[in-house]
């Protein structure tokens, strides 16, 4: 690790996807670019880099570098986004709702997935993506999943796959949440509720919320902020239950695969909540977590094989779609019966 950090590829790397989550961000923030996000766009931009092969052959050894190591220290960062008191004050209903969100829509998501013939591996990574927060849950769960050297870029395009899965999805339906908020009937909170209920990205809730006011987007921050906070349990429940199906596969005992980044993700709340800071400096942590993700997303885009890409994501779609159409459906009633 600390040689790679001193090798030419991994400067090379640096520079590249650093530009790519530079821009990402840049365009993440103009108008109808929102939805999609500055994480989505540095992955395109990361694809695009591939145009031109001699950059992508210099930086080799550092875009495997930056697509895992940085991956676990965005995670960490984006830790200070989460407010524990906001979500403490937001009630056990939250909470709850939260959970059910969550566990159902992996569960079912997967299920459909694999009934489809979709891998085990791209079908949990879907399947995250769309029950907890898209894209950085893709990048969360995925070090949970182990596999051989040889497996490795077979590993790359699922993950790519999976978020861009979770972010097409996910823009349309924040489209399709917007167009029939009026015959919805429902009050700022519970349309609120639905957005940050329903929705894969922190982006889509937030642009949807919006839609609907100052109320409705607090109440679609703190349900989509309650999913957030599931990330870390969620990654050591499936570590350890993706560990489990392998070894009953026959393949050797591993150690028990605990998340630690997810530890660190924990922390950085812990003291974005309860340790006394500027606001401005909170801010920039969280803006450095996606510049950070960022640059993990571009380093995924760089490595993505094209063919493996097209040919294998048509049945993960049908599946994440079907889950999400299930999760708006129930979403609304929920909103309606109980906020």
């Amino acid at each position: 690790m600390y040689v790679k950090l001193f090798e030419r590829s991994f400067y090379y790397a640096l520079g590249m996807t650093l530009l790519c989550s530079i821009i990402g961000s840049f365009l993440g923030g103009l108008p109808y670019l929102t939805i999609i996000g500055a994480l989505v766009i540095s992955l395109i931009l990361g694809m695009m880099f591939q145009i031109y092969r001699p950059a992508i052959k210099k930086a080799e050894a550092g875009i495997g570098f930056i697509s895992n190591k940085f991956l676990r220290l965005g995670i960490i960062l984006l830790g200070f986004k989460l407010n524990l008191i906001d979500l403490a004050n937001a009630g056990v209903k939250t909470i709850l709702f939260a959970i059910c969100i969550v566990t159902g829509t992996i569960l079912l998501t997967y299920n459909i997935a694999r009934k489809f013939g979709v891998s085990k591996r791209l079908a949990i990574l879907t399947a995250s993506g769309t029950g907890i927060c898209g894209a950085a849950a893709v990048m969360g769960i995925s070090p949970q999943i182990k596999v051989s050297k040889e497996e490795e870029t077979a590993k790359h395009n699922e993950e790519v796959l999976a978020v861009a899965i979770v972010a097409i999805l996910g823009t349309v339906f924040t489209l399709i949440e917007i167009g029939i908020k009026p015959l919805l009937h429902m009050s700022s909170t519970q349309f609120g509720v639905m957005a940050g209920g329903s929705l894969h990205e922190i982006a889509h809730a937030i642009a949807t919320g919006g839609a609907g006011g100052s109320v409705s987007l607090s109440a679609a921050i703190i349900t989509k902020l309650s999913r957030v906070l599931l990330l870390a349990p969620a990654a050591l429940i499936i570590g350890i239950w993706y560990q489990r199906q392998e070894h009953v596969a026959g393949s050797e005992k591993q150690k028990l695969p605990i998340p630690w980044f997810m530890a660190g993700f924990l922390l950085a709340s812990v003291i974005g909540t309860f340790v006394p800071m500027p606001a401005n400096v909170l801010a920039m942590l969280v803006k450095l977590a996606y510049l950070v993700l960022g640059m993990a997303m571009a380093a995924l885009g760089m490595s993505v094989n094209f063919k493996a890409f097209l040919s294998s994501g048509k049945n993960a779609v049908l599946a994440a779609s079907s889950a999400s159409v299930v999760l708006l459906i129930f979403t609304i009633v929920v909103s309606k019966t109980f906020f």
